[in-house]
């Protein structure tokens, strides 16, 4: 409409609708990862709060401004790796919502002798992950993976099917692996031995494949590449140079590849021409 509209917070992930968003303390979220967080005088990162009662996932509702707290960190503790320092902070970040608006995925952390790392490099490096998922409503909170899984990158199916990129087997190798809420003892080894590293892994519009980039090799090359889910079939779109200035932890260029709506085209970030872009690539399997 060209009409302007501010929203109370800030937005973390927003359904396919436009109509739901859900949002988190990004003051907070500073303190931790300062190239995912905001600086300045929004919000306040409740530093002194290790489990917030008042604070964590917010369902915004985009066209009428409407804001609920649908799981504060505190609700979580439980499902979160323990904190065993005499100082230390729990937080949410990452998030995507499915297609049907109905669930959440997130990571939730912890940090162990939060200040202490603070005062050494004025941000955390450290911390302990897991994946979850929660309905849009703060019910049903679920761990999607056993102890020391973690979990990186992710992407949903349709309201039920994820796929994310985790500690395989408790560590042994990165995984990317496809399971659906409520049957997460089933879990599936994509490509077991082949795609085993951790990927911005994301579904295509039909659901029949994946792409999935990775981090520079050796030789300062990301590989990318799309499977296909039916048989693992793998396809190799290429090979992406990253110029050193490009490898420092805060100002990196993922290819975080996204499938245009009909699935013929696959947008992605690159530096391998010596400045940072977007890229069009035509896709047919």
């Amino acid at each position: 409409t060209g009409q302007e509209r501010i929203v109370s917070r800030p937005v973390s992930a927003v359904d396919p609708t436009g109509e739901w968003a859900v949002s988190l303390n990004y003051a907070r979220l500073r303190m931790c990862r300062p190239d995912y967080g905001y600086a300045g005088q929004g919000q306040d990162p409740l530093a002194e709060k290790v489990w917030p009662e008042d604070d964590g996932l917010w369902l915004v509702n985009l066209k009428t401004g409407e804001e609920k707290l649908i799981l504060s960190v505190a609700d979580a503790r439980d499902k979160m790796p323990e904190i065993t320092s005499e100082d230390g902070l729990a937080y949410f970040c990452h998030t995507i919502i499915s297609p049907g608006a109905t669930k959440v995925f997130f990571l939730a952390r912890t940090v162990q002798n939060f200040k202490e790392q603070l005062a050494d490099r004025g941000y955390v490096y450290n911390w302990n992950t897991v994946s979850l998922t929660v309905n849009t409503d703060g019910t049903d909170l679920r761990r999607c993976f056993p102890d020391g899984w973690q979990g990186s990158h992710f992407n949903w199916k349709d309201d039920e099917t994820l796929s994310v990129t985790a500690r395989w087997d408790a560590g042994r190798v990165w995984a990317h692996t496809v399971f659906k809420v409520g049957e997460e003892d089933n879990v599936r080894h994509l490509a077991p031995g082949i795609m085993d590293w951790d990927g911005h892994c994301i579904f295509s519009p039909d659901g029949k494949f994946i792409s999935t980039d990775g981090y520079w090799n050796k030789d300062g090359y990301r590989s990318w590449v799309i499977m296909r889910l039916e048989d693992e079939a793998i396809l190799s779109v290429g090979r992406f140079f990253v110029p050193e200035k490009y490898k420092e932890q805060y100002s990196r260029c993922d290819l975080h590849p996204r499938w245009r709506p009909d699935g013929k085209q696959l947008a992605f970030n690159s530096v391998h021409e010596g400045t940072r872009q977007v890229y069009l690539r035509n896709v047919r399997w």
